[in-house]
């Protein structure tokens, strides 16, 4: 298969491109040449700029698929389509579960949930209009392709190379053991889906030739924070006793890593995927995996979650 990746050397995109290599594909890479050059050598790299508008180094050669890891707004997606035309059989689009409605949502919906409203009016990126600018995008790439279009729509993804703080912080706190502060439910669910496995599940849908929308979620078995935390600390062989605390208790930020207020509507059917080939790595395997990636890259400074000083303050304060 002579796959084009748009963005493919951070965190999804890179896991993509190695199950790609490792599954005997020929892959072409189109970023902007400034994130892991080292990677993948032998692999060909063609530099432009979506921001700008420069896919000039797109304007030759064919694919039979192109995924799309790197396309947030509608000009991304349009500009590509407009340059790759039919030189390319499949246009695979990585999206969202943002995309969907976030009232009136029944836990565990499906693809044909009703989806947020388009936008198209702006290219600014924030927690109100990520989802209806993917929607966006997903409309343009259905209407452009047709059944050579394929949606991916993952929930939140782990793994290593993952720079966010949402699994990292609970594996680094879980292993100083002790009592962890939780500004949330311990019993919110949680589908982490490992990064390995929505690689195999796009290269899965492009063998396939598979049209339509799919759920990239996991893991293997329902879990929850409160599990997840668990699992973390078992991996460290620590021991953690959890304490709830108000999520309005200073210093807790607005937002913290895995924790959602509107939970119950992000939970996503994900059987339509597992028909179609999604695996499922067991938690305690993606927790493990990223721990050592963690640990061998030194454990750098984290953007989100409490500091140990922070969560002290917190803990003393319920306590009070």
């Amino acid at each position: 298969m002579r796959l084009l990746v748009l963005g493919g050397t951070s965190f999804v995109g890179r896991a993509i491109v190695e199950s790609a290599l490792g599954s005997g594909a020929d892959v072409t890479l189109f970023g902007r040449g400034r994130t892991g050059p080292a990677l993948f050598p032998g692999v060909p790299r063609l530099v432009g700029d979506r921001d700008s508008g420069d896919y000039a180094a797109l304007r030759g050669g064919g694919w039979d698929a192109v995924v799309d890891v790197s396309g947030y707004v509608p000009r991304h997606v349009g500009q590509a389509m407009d340059v790759l035309d039919d030189r390319v059989g499949r246009y695979l689009f990585i999206s969202s579960h943002a995309v969907y409605r976030r009232e009136g949502v029944a836990p565990g919906s499906d693809e044909d949930t009703p989806r947020r409203a388009a936008v198209r009016d702006t290219e600014e990126l924030s927690e109100e209009t990520y989802g209806p600018l993917k929607v966006a995008c997903e409309d343009d790439v259905t209407a452009r392709y047709g059944s050579r279009a394929t949606i991916v729509r993952p929930g939140k993804v782990a793994g290593p190379h993952d720079t966010s703080s949402g699994l990292t912080y609970w594996i680094r706190r879980a292993a100083r053991g002790g009592r962890v502060a939780v500004p949330g439910d311990p019993a919110q669910p949680l589908q982490l889906v490992d990064s390995r496995d929505l690689a195999a599940l796009v290269l899965r849908l492009l063998a396939d030739e598979r049209s339509g929308a799919f759920h990239a979620v996991g893991p293997a078995e329902p879990t929850t924070l409160g599990g997840l935390i668990a699992t973390c600390a078992r991996a460290a062989g620590t021991e953690v006793t959890l304490v709830p605390v108000p999520p309005e208790t200073p210093p807790v930020p607005v937002m913290f890593p895995l924790i959602r207020p509107n939970w119950p509507t992000q939970q996503r059917d994900p059987s339509r995927a597992r028909a179609a080939g999604l695996p499922a790595t067991p938690l305690a395997t993606t927790v493990a995996d990223v721990r050592a990636w963690d640990r061998g890259r030194g454990e750098p400074p984290l953007r989100h979650g409490f500091t140990p000083e922070e969560e002290a303050a917190v803990l003393a304060a319920a306590s009070s």
